[in-house]
């Protein structure tokens, strides 16, 4: 079985793509990797990099084309002609798929699924719940399908993960003739990534996978937790749309939802007009200005108070999902950083974890600091009863393994 999946992160007017051989899996290999931007714009341009050699000595070649790329379609064939003039797929090995990238599954997708007319029908049928992302997964698959007729094309859904969520768990409270009419429920994101690096975990760690226990912090401009017990999410911070939860860069995280309705009679704002502050100026931005923490420690280092509360709301509500989950779960084999802000800030994650010793939950400081995020690490100390890891995620390779995984049946 061919072992090659190139995987595809599609925008709606941009093509992101890794071609990832899992021949060993133990050791994937990035052949190329690149990014088509401005497609549809008149002045596309198509930045591709290809790996040359397999060793230690092995190199990067980057080649840049630019074109007037005028659909999906079209950019799909300008990456097939840039690997056909630079490599790598003649060399080592034939195509096995496509792996997409698919925001939004609703309930319909619990798994990967390999597209077919159905598939696209029910992918379709979830723009409303994710307008932005899904129309743009959509024409990244149709431009393959174009592009590549006589190759399989696998859907991998963000929201897939979290559909082992108990109805305690995605159920709101409110009239549930019109939740059901709507489908509004918690479907939760980052499924991938919270996937890929509880296994990852369950694995450094030896614990059984069948009970291990698990809270995973996807932590970057976009946030989520999740409680995680024999591989299978049990809650998750994100809701129906990825707006609910931690407090993340420009999103603002839980909110009294009666603010909405307050702006709109009060200060004469728009539901628009409410939905892109929600989205594009709460969170830290909103709460200081800036989206990025680094200068916001800085900040907060010099003395702006701005700059402190910030950090003091994302944290204090990052610690309340983690209590949350502990109860849920009776306690944690594991609490696992991961994603921008999880792998790099040591600080963020010392502060998570303060004062938690009376759970048996001690960091060992020096470990903590040491962590860059380009590995796992373990950052509890010895004799904490709870252990916590850093764990870089690597979502491409587990749309790449889901691919392989569901073509294989």
């Amino acid at each position: 079985m061919a072992t090659l999946v190139q995987v595809i992160n599609s925008g709606s007017s941009s093509i992101k793509y890794q071609l990832i051989d899992l021949a060993d899996p133990s050791t994937p290999i990035i052949w190329a990797s690149g990014l088509v931007e401005r497609i549809g714009e008149g002045d596309s341009l198509l930045t591709h990099q290809t790996r040359i050699g397999r060793g230690a000595d092995s190199e990067t070649a980057t080649t840049q084309i630019q074109a007037s790329l005028v659909d999906h379609a079209a950019g799909f064939q300008a990456i097939a002609e840039v690997f056909a003039a630079t490599g790598p797929v003649e060399e080592v090995g034939s195509l096995a798929a496509f792996g997409h990238r698919v925001v939004h599954g609703g309930d319909a997708f619990s798994a990967p699924a390999i597209v077919d007319d159905e598939v696209l029908t029910a992918i379709e049928a979830c723009i409303p719940l994710a307008p932005l992302h899904n129309p743009a997964n959509l024409a990244g698959i149709r431009g393959a399908m174009a592009a590549h007729p006589g190759l399989p094309n696998v859907a991998v859904f963000d929201t897939a993960f979290h559909q082992t969520m108990p109805p305690s768990s995605y159920l709101y409270a409110i009239d549930a003739e019109v939740a059901a009419a709507h489908r509004i429920r918690r479907y939760g994101f980052h499924g991938t990534s919270h996937a890929y690096v509880a296994r990852r975990a369950v694995a450094t760690l030896e614990l059984p996978r069948e009970s291990a226990r698990i809270i995973t912090l996807h932590l970057g401009n976009g946030a989520s937790a999740a409680a995680i017990r024999g591989g299978r999410s049990l809650d998750t911070s994100m809701g129906m749309t990825p707006l609910e939860g931690l407090v993340m860069g420009t999103r603002s995280g839980d909110v009294d939802p009666a603010i909405c309705g307050h702006l709109v009679r009060e200060a004469g704002m728009s539901v628009a007009e409410v939905e892109s502050m929600l989205n594009k100026n709460s969170g830290l931005k909103g709460l200081c200005g800036e989206n990025d923490l680094r200068p916001i420690h800085r900040r907060a280092a010099a003395g702006d108070p701005a700059a402190s509360a910030a950090l003091d709301v994302y944290v204090h509500r990052l610690r309340s999902y983690v209590g949350s989950y502990l109860v849920e779960l009776g306690g944690a084999d594991a609490i696992v950083f991961t994603a921008g802000v999880g792998q790099h800030d040591a600080s963020i994650r010392a502060a998570t974890c303060a004062g938690m010793e009376w759970l048996g939950l001690r960091l060992d400081d020096a470990a903590n600091t040491a962590a860059d995020g380009s590995q796992i690490a373990l950052v509890s100390a010895t004799d904490s009863q709870i252990a916590v890891l850093v764990v870089p995620t690597d979502e491409e390779l587990e749309i790449a393994q889901q691919s392989l995984s569901v073509l294989a049946g």
